[in-house]
């Protein structure tokens, strides 16, 4: 991963792209359509308007019309009449032309009360056009600060996540959006959570997040997630391809080592490093925050820290470091968007924390010194000038040298680089519990079980085990599914511990086992399968079989 807070030239200040942080919040416009969700947008921006809310709801009227010609053809025998058809077709244009409109002045109406109950004013707009081109369109007005809109909309359905009219907006939009993605939970009903990655759009977004939670008095936790598996799974992928003869070619030894302290170690500083500057970025701002340091896929090590503390809002960055010009939305930020269960707000505006642009406007580095940065991968390269630029600044220093980098980057990867010469010998395996072993072996998608089979090892290593036992795999197992299509149609979820005990059940009657503890948790209107629940339904069988048991 590679971290960059450098700035731009031109820079001033706090100023980004989309405007200054934290967002503006005094001209909010709203997406109606008197969905749960749409209303629920609604009522969370009235608690934050500053000035006046401005409603839009477009109604596709050519849409309309041009549906009903196509469908006049089709149309039952009696209407096949001209007279009846002429007739029906100024019923239509009446339905057209008025109807919508009615309907979208009713959206508005109802909008409006909720914006006069909370004392601030309310104006309309009522476009005709394909309603996620209107909202585009208003927004590229530069008219307003914010969009509200709900995740669904009238068109939702069971296993919904994300409603298209509100994907395709976000994906497009050059401003803040608020996403309702619970129909009546409030911002407050728990913590609001920030992704930090060290973008400037992260950093944007905790400016948002403390001026939302001071003004509502909601706690704020900031995190920071890495991922210390992937180029784990990565270099064991590239160890089963390259021969000897290659591997000493791409010193493959010497890269493995250098990510293995880099990821394990170097990155862990760098991510600490941007919480700690959020910490001083909140305590100038007087907000006291949590900030907590997760290990693990980004946007999975965030959904389950959401879902932990029960936060009400999480406030991300729109793209992240990664980000390039072409991109419209980051990965992590798109996922959590689906995934998590509260409110998400994703943000456009930027923040460069004053420690940093001091550090960029200040700092000077010796030729030798930058030589000696640019000679590092270019992966790593913007995260190592990060680390060195902070620890100068740290330490005092205003001139970087060669002997001041190298101090910096022994502490980032303890241990050197090994010896270039030395054999390319392929990774050495752990050895497996028996338990963890059957836990893994219940996953049926072969790339799935590979890649958290490395994961697992890796987790091992981290603790300097030397046996992958159940803790290792644990963590992993709840992003896999060993027969999906069963569980989702049941809305059943087992425990990882419960699947590795189904793995020991002969495989000619496994499945028939399983559904038979399927359909005993659903009697009882349970979701959740643990061993409590495995050995109550074994009990339960054993009494049908056996009734003289029962005694």
């Amino acid at each position: 991963m590679v971290v960059n807070l450098a700035i731009d030239e031109g820079t001033e200040g706090t100023k980004g792209a989309a405007g200054d942080a934290p967002v503006s919040m005094a001209r909010i416009m709203v997406a109606l359509d008197q969905s749960d969700y749409a209303n629920n947008a609604m009522k969370q921006a009235t608690r934050l308007c500053t000035d006046t809310i401005t409603g839009i709801h477009a109604y596709a009227a050519r849409l309309h019309d041009r549906r009903f010609k196509q469908m006049e053809g089709g149309l039952p025998e009696r209407y096949q009449r001209e007279s009846e058809m002429e007739h029906q077709r100024e019923v239509h244009e009446d339905l057209i032309g008025m109807g919508l409109g009615l309907i979208s002045d009713s959206y508005h109406d109802a909008a409006e009360t909720v914006s006069k109950a909370a004392n601030v004013p309310f104006k309309r707009l009522s476009p005709e056009g394909k309603n996620y081109t209107c909202l585009i369109s208003a927004m590229n007005r530069n008219e307003h600060d914010a969009l509200f809109i709900g995740a669904l909309g009238l068109g939702a359905v069971a296993g919904s996540t994300i409603g298209t009219v509100c994907e395709r907006v976000v994906r497009r939009t050059n401003m803040d959006v608020f996403v309702a993605k619970d129909r009546r939970m409030n911002i407050g009903d728990g913590p609001i959570v920030v992704g930090m990655d060290g973008s400037p759009k992260s950093f944007g977004a905790l400016m948002t997040a403390l001026d939302i939670g001071k003004r509502l008095e909601v706690p704020v936790h900031v995190v920071a997630a890495y991922d210390p598996y992937y180029h784990y799974v990565a270099f064991n992928k590239i160890s089963t391809v390259l021969d000897e003869e290659a591997g000493k070619v791409f010193r493959f030894k010497e890269q493995e080592q250098l990510h293995e302290e880099l990821i394990d170690d170097g990155i862990a500083k760098i991510y600490q490093a941007h919480l700690n500057v959020a910490q001083t970025v909140a305590q100038d701002a007087s907000v006291e925050i949590v900030t907590e340091l997760l290990a693990g896929k980004p946007y999975q090590a965030i959904k389950k820290y959401v879902e932990k503390h029960g936060a009400s809002l999480l406030v991300v960055g729109k793209t992240g470091v990664h980000a390039d010009d072409g991109l419209d939305i980051g990965g992590n930020t798109e996922n959590l968007l689906r995934m998590v269960p509260c409110h998400v707000w994703v943000g456009m505006v930027e923040y460069y924390p004053p420690s940093d642009v001091v550090a960029e406007e200040t700092i000077m580095w010796s030729d030798e010194a930058s030589e000696m940065i640019n000679r590092a991968p270019e992966f790593v390269r913007g995260m190592a000038r990060t680390g060195v630029i902070r620890q100068a600044q740290k330490e005092g220093h205003t001139f970087i040298t060669t002997k001041f980098v190298e101090q910096v980057m022994s502490k980032m990867m303890p241990g050197g680089g090994g010896d270039r010469d030395a054999p390319q010998a392929q990774f050495e395996r752990l050895k497996w519990a028996e338990d963890a072993r059957t836990m893994l072996d219940g996953i049926t998608d072969k790339q799935v079980r590979e890649n958290i089979e490395l994961r697992a090892e890796k987790s091992a290593r981290r603790d300097a085990a030397n046996v992958v036992s159940v803790e290792h795999i644990e963590p992993f197992m709840a992003e896999s599914t060993r027969k999906p299509s069963i569980r989702e149609r049941g809305g059943i979820e087992w425990r990882a511990a419960s699947l590795a005990r189904l793995q020991r059940v002969p495989e000619s009657f496994r499945d028939q086992v399983e559904t038979s503890i399927e359909n005993f948790a659903k009697k009882r209107g349970l979701t959740v399968i643990d061993a409590a629940i495995e050995d109550d339904a074994f009990a339960n069988a054993r009494l049908a079989m056996c009734p003289e048991d029962r005694g």
